[in-house]
């Protein structure tokens, strides 16, 4: 029989029931309840699920487990980002959950010996520790990653700079501002980290790299970097550089005066004046810019000596080029010295020309000694300039006339008359060259037409009654003559310039006769060129 099945006899006692399996549900708590939520509180706040596992919940206590290893594949090792806040957000909620959890579980579960519940919650306050070691220890490993990322951004621009100093500064400029940029960064922002203390150092060797050509005596090359230098004060702290703040000036200085002098008069210094007038600009009372004055007049008086010399025409150029530049020169003392080349430039257009006479550039001696005549209107060579001018001119077309200079004097003796007619409907200018070298002009024959061919014009120009001709009359001494008929424009501006060359014997007189021919395709052309004749025979052109 059951207990519930029993009778109860009078005055009998009835029999104790068997205890529960587990603690009731509802009811109050086992004894101490407040001391085993805690433990279990702060061993799960450890992150590692003890509160879980001192009440036997092994699920949640492996769940504790995961979310911890989570965190630690996320945050290790140490990068200097650090974790992503949401995720330690995230991890400090659910260790904040788990806390609680644990507490009120650990509040209604009893825990088998006294001892226990004090042990764990004594243990939990240890292992506290842990989590809070482990974040110190990661936020020293997180600097230390932070270190070894900042040295790498240095060394990287170190290494930048080494490789931009073996080029051009022009094509290595975009690698020097990089560079600068991180040094500035370093120096400025991480001015306490260990890569931020070398930042000083590291520039020594920045400034070193860009002004390499400096250094190597490459003054021209050196006046770009160095210009740039001066500007690095202006975009990173003063303090980080030191000395090196002023230290391009002199460098500067000194490169813009060697590059400029030995660019002096030629094109590359150009009518601006070049180094030299940005060194008077830049550093008007250096040193440098104080013989800026002596080397111009040096460098003029050279090249003045030089239009003597082999190459007139190159030396003309450089001294024009040198007034060019002086004059634009920002220093008035330095400016005033331009007048010095003026009568260097003037020898040196004539012997220029007579140059280019003797080389047969018969064009460009043309050239140069008619400006020459144009320009210097009181020096006494411009008559013998023009006649080179002249024979020049002819030489082009009859090479025979430029085989030697005309004389420089007119000879003495005998005269021998040329007089040359124009039976041609258009002015003509005639030049002549040889014992004596000359230009003259006639008139178009108002009433004279174009010739037919050839035949006719030889046989009838200069032969009809009863016309008037405009003619001149030249007095020659004898001698090889050569002449060029350069008919104008109007009727005849279609017809081309001709040559030709004669002898003049003593005891003749000789006449010349102009003329022109139509030619097969409706052009009117000069005759060809004829010997001139004396008399009394008849007169041909």
């Amino acid at each position: 029989m059951s207990w519930d099945d029993q009778a109860f006899r009078p005055g009998s006692v009835p029999p104790v029931p068997p205890p529960p399996s587990r603690p009731p549900t509802v009811g109050p708590p086992p004894p101490g309840a407040a001391l085993r939520a805690v433990a279990a509180g702060l061993l799960n706040l450890t992150g590692l699920g003890l509160g879980y596992a001192l009440t036997g919940r092994w699920f949640r206590a492996v769940l504790c487990w995961v979310v911890t290893g989570v965190l630690l594949l996320a945050a290790l090792p140490a990068d200097p980002d650090g974790v992503a806040t949401g995720a330690v957000v995230g991890y400090v909620l659910a260790l904040v959950a788990a806390a609680l959890d644990g507490a009120w579980i650990a509040r209604r579960t009893a825990v088998g010996g006294s001892w226990r519940p004090v042990v764990a919650a004594g243990a939990g306050l240890v292992l506290l520790a842990a989590p809070a070691g482990g974040v110190v220890f990661y936020g020293s490993a997180q600097d230390e990653a932070v270190e070894q990322m900042l040295l790498d951004r240095l060394g990287e621009s170190d290494r930048t700079v080494r490789a931009a100093s073996g080029r051009s500064f022009d094509a290595a400029r975009a690698e020097y501002r990089s560079a600068l940029a991180v040094y500035r960064d370093l120096g400025e922002e991480h001015a306490g980290s260990r890569a931020g203390k070398l930042v000083p150092e590291r520039l020594k060797a920045y400034y070193a790299a860009v002004a390499a050509p400096y250094r190597q005596g490459r003054h021209c090359e050196a006046v770009a970097p160095l210009t740039y230098l001066r500007t690095v004060p202006e975009s990173i702290d003063p303090e980080l550089l030191g000395d090196l703040a002023g230290w391009p000036d002199g460098p500067l200085a000194t490169s813009l005066y060697e590059c400029g002098v030995s660019r002096l008069g030629g094109p590359a210094a150009g009518s601006s004046g070049g180094e030299l007038a940005e060194l008077l600009r830049t550093f008007p009372g250096s040193e440098q810019a104080g013989k800026v004055g002596p080397a111009v007049s040096k460098k003029i008086s050279e090249q003045a000596r030089a239009v003597s010399g082999n190459s007139p025409c190159s030396a003309t150029e450089t001294l024009r080029g040198l007034r060019a530049g002086v004059a634009s020169m920002p220093e008035k003392s330095v400016s005033a010295r331009a007048g010095e080349a003026d009568r260097g430039i003037e020898n040196g257009a004539y012997a220029c020309g007579v140059d280019q006479f003797r080389k047969k550039q018969f064009t460009e001696a043309r050239k140069t000694l008619t400006e020459f005549a144009t320009t210097y209107r009181k020096d006494g060579r411009r008559a013998r300039a023009r006649d080179i001018a002249i024979a020049a001119e002819i030489a082009a077309d009859r090479p025979a006339a430029g085989r030697r200079l005309p004389p420089a004097g007119r000879p003495g003796g005998s005269r021998m008359e040329l007089v040359i007619s124009n039976d041609a409907p258009s002015g003509v200018e005639i030049l002549y060259t040889g014992p004596v070298t000359g230009s003259v002009t006639l008139k178009a024959c108002g009433s004279c037409k174009r010739y037919g061919t050839e035949v006719s014009g030889s046989m009838l120009a200069c032969k009809a009654g009863g016309r008037s001709y405009p003619k001149v009359r030249l007095q020659l001494p004898a001698g090889e003559y050569h002449f060029l008929y350069k008919h104008g424009t109007g009727a005849s501006a279609n017809v081309d310039s001709y040559s030709s060359g004669s002898r003049i014997k003593p005891g003749y007189t000789y006449t010349s006769c102009t003329y022109v021919v139509e030619s097969p395709y409706g052009l009117g052309l000069p005759s060809p060129s004829d010997p001139i004749s004396f008399s009394p025979a008849s007169t041909s052109r």
